[in-house]
Formats: C-alpha cells, sequence, structure tokens
C-alpha cells in the first residue's frame, strides 16, 4: 500500500503516515522500480499500535522505546504499566490545575461584569487583568 492507501484505511491523514516513517517508528519497503514507499500489513499493525498509544497519552519517545523493547522480543508490558501509571499520575496534576485555572476565570469573568471597559493608558493596559486578584491558596504556592 502507499501512503495515501494507508491513511484512507486508518482513517488518518498522509502526514500522519510520512511522520511515522520519518521518525523512523514505521520503515516500508522502497519499491526498487519507482521508489516509493510500500506499507504492508506489518506496517500497518504497527502503524496502529502507535495510534492507539498515543490516544493513552503515551509520548512519541515512550512509543520509541515500547517498540524497541517489543523489536528485539521483550516484552514491553512492565514498562507499558509503569509509563501509563506515570501518565496517569501527570495527567492528574494537570487535571487539577485546569481545575483551579476554571475557578480563576469564572472569578474573574464575574468580577468584570460590572466593571466599565477603559482605554489604555501609559501605566496600564488592560484594567481587567491587571486589576483582578485571586488570593493563593497553598496549592498555588
Amino acid at each position: 500500500m502507499l501512503v495515501n492507501e494507508v491513511a484512507k484505511t486508518l482513517n488518518i491523514g498522509p502526514e500522519t503516515v510520512r511522520f511515522y516513517t520519518r521518525i523512523k517508528l514505521l520503515q516500508p519497503q522502497k519499491n526498487r522500480f519507482n521508489g516509493y514507499r510500500e506499507y504492508d500489513n506489518k506496517d500497518i499493525n504497527r502503524l496502529k499500535f502507535i495510534l492507539a498509544a498515543r490516544q493513552l497519552g503515551f509520548s512519541v519517545d515512550d512509543i520509541q522505546q515500547i517498540l524497541a523493547d517489543a523489536d528485539k522480543k521483550r516484552s514491553p508490558c512492565p514498562g507499558v504499566r509503569r509509563l501509563l501509571a506515570k501518565r496517569l499520575q501527570e495527567t492528574e496534576l494537570r487535571f487539577r490545575e485546569m481545575q483551579q485555572l476554571r475557578k480563576k476565570m469564572k472569578k474573574a469573568l464575574a468580577q468584570w461584569k460590572q466593571m466599565p471597559d477603559m482605554e489604555p493608558t501609559g501605566q496600564m493596559i488592560c484594567h481587567l487583568i491587571e486589576e483582578f486578584t485571586v488570593p493563593f491558596t497553598t496549592e498555588e504556592k
């Protein structure tokens, strides 16, 4: 299969296929007559794995390590479990940070409802932001 056929089969853009080929996660054979890259079922399965791993939050570096282990016939599963636990922990932290940001945004909108619009001065750009105050919690310090 050619790049466009792979992309169509997996319902992704051709640039996605080219990207993973460029970084050598996919290594299709080159047709010796026309130089086109030809992807086989092994490449398709590998790309499906890559896409599934990305959906679970694994980084490209993570996937490279997982595939390197698999290519050496070593089970990547123990490492996958550790990596996913780490990614989950990072996601939980980002989630809490986003919840705090959401609270600040809501508070800002509530404060700004009754505030007038003002033109910038040499001392102030947008008084809404500059006058906005939220006491820091111990989580934010």
